[in-house]
């Protein structure tokens, strides 16, 4: 049985959005490029009529998608270690090691944790035809950390309600370049796609989405800060993004970061450390916590030692 979504356009700030653009905003669960093809299939329609992905919407516009069944991925379970913190039948939360890239994508097409989710789990969940079984969020390649995966239908659908709806608690602990001047505080810039570089997202006022993080200062070790930050909202690379927007990316970052290997670094030294959510069958709340990976472990004592 397919899946149908309808939208009505009502804001001033959507007329003239492109309609694939508009999607991929609404139904956060979609990628663009499955929502082009869903497009391309005659899947979507504005006033019973299809339309192309560039169709620029008007105000008052009639939008409906349809998803077709679920069809079977051609994935490969594979027998990749893996840290599993907690698992019943509806759900199972993990550690991810930073060289694990989570799902297969372009240029991943084995490999990840889905695949190693297939071997150990008996059944994972999915949706709309990708090969995400299960996923509903994400974690960067080289950032470490917990994260839950769904295995059932049922718990994938409020999962994903619960983080689109900001009820999920996120914590991360990260080393970041320089002395942060406050001791605590909250970060609320916009981030969207950079204009200059469009593989990279940025703090902009141009089609962006609020973006909140706040963040504690742990330690201080004279040219580096160690920060917990919460996240109370859930964008691309947000963290990585708002530090560098403070002027203190975080050691090893490429992308948004200095040019340069910092500590011996290896990779952006972020980590989710926490993950607090309403069990979506039980509706207990329940926290989780994942161990700080031997390379941050490490850099800190050497930071400790010699301050």
């Amino acid at each position: 049985m397919s899946e149908e979504y309808t939208f009505i356009v009502e804001k001033q700030e959507n007329q003239g959005q492109r309609l694939d653009k508009f999607l991929a905003e609404n139904i956060e669960e979609l990628s663009r490029s499955y929502i082009q093809k869903l497009i391309d299939e005659g899947q979507v329609t504005v006033d019973g009529a299809a339309k192309k992905s560039s169709y620029t919407l008007q105000l008052e516009d009639s939008i409906k998608v349809a998803i077709p069944p679920l069809e079977e991925p051609d994935l490969v379970a594979e027998d990749i270690p893996v840290d599993i913190i907690y698992e019943d039948q509806h759900l199972v939360v993990v550690n991810k090691s930073a060289d694990l890239v989570v799902h297969p994508a372009a240029g991943h097409s084995s490999g990840t944790l889905v695949n190693a989710l297939l071997y150990h789990c008996d059944n994972l969940a999915g949706i709309g035809g990708e090969i995400r079984p299960g996923i509903v969020h994400r974690l960067d390649k080289d950032t470490s950390g917990v994260m839950v995966v769904a295995k059932s239908d049922l718990a994938h659908r409020q999962l994903v309600e619960d983080f689109k709806e900001r009820r999920v608690k996120k914590v991360y602990l990260a080393l970041v370049e320089g002395q942060v001047k406050h001791q605590r505080a909250k970060i609320d810039a916009a981030i969207g796609r950079d204009p200059k570089n469009r593989k990279k997202m940025a703090v902009t006022s141009r089609n962006s989405k609020k973006a909140i993080t706040r963040f504690e200062v742990l330690e201080r070790f004279g040219d580096y800060s160690y920060l917990r930050l919460e996240l109370k909202t859930g964008r691309t690379h947000q963290i990585r993004v708002h530090m560098e927007y403070l002027g203190h990316p975080i050691v090893g970052d490429q992308t948004y970061g200095y040019n340069k290997v910092s500590l011996g670094a290896k990779r952006q030294l972020l980590h989710a450390s926490q993950l607090g959510l309403k069990h979506p069958i039980k509706e207990e709340w329940m926290e989780f916590e994942a161990q700080l990976p031997e390379d941050m472990e490490g850099i800190l004592k050497e930071l400790k030692e010699n301050t």
